[in-house]
C-alpha cells in the first residue's frame, strides 16, 4: 500500500457569549515532514503518530463566560497546498484521495494543548 503524505490545520478560535468566532491563531504541519523540512517520510496508513502542530504566539484576555474552540482539519486550501494523500508533490498530482484523521485521547495516546496562561495580579 502506498505511503500517505497527511497534514493537518489547527487553529484556535475564540468565541463569544453570543456564539460570535474570531480566529486567533492557527499552525499548519505536513505529517510526512514530521520529523525533519529537509526530508518527507510517508506514513504508514493504520499507524498512530504524534504530531506537534505550533500556534505561535499571541496574547489575548478571554472574557468570563467565552470560551476557545479548537479547530483540526486536513486542509485550508487555497491559503496552503492542496495534499493529495498519494504520496505525489501538491503541484503534479492528478489523483487525490480523501483523509481520514482520528485524534486520539486517552491513557496511551494523550492529547493536550499548552495554553499559558497569565494573572493579570492584585489591582489590575
Amino acid at each position: 500500500m502506498a505511503g500517505l503524505k497527511r497534514g493537518s490545520r489547527t487553529r484556535n478560535t475564540g468565541l463569544r457569549s453570543d456564539g460570535y468566532a474570531r480566529n486567533i491563531v492557527e499552525g499548519i504541519i505536513r505529517a510526512s515532514f514530521r520529523n525533519s523540512l529537509d526530508k518527507g517520510e510517508l506514513l504508514e496508513p493504520g499507524k498512530i503518530y504524534e504530531l506537534t502542530i505550533d500556534l505561535g504566539m499571541t496574547a489575548i484576555m478571554i472574557k468570563a463566560g467565552h470560551r476557545l474552540r479548537l479547530e483540526i482539519s486536513s486542509s485550508n486550501f487555497p491559503k496552503y497546498d492542496r495534499n493529495p494523500n498519494t504520496g505525489e508533490h501538491p503541484w503534479e498530482a492528478v489523483v487525490y484521495k480523501k483523509a481520514t484523521q482520528t485524534i486520539y485521547h486517552d491513557q496511551h495516546y494523550p492529547s493536550r494543548i499548552i495554553l499559558p496562561v497569565l494573572s493579570s495580579g492584585p489591582g489590575s
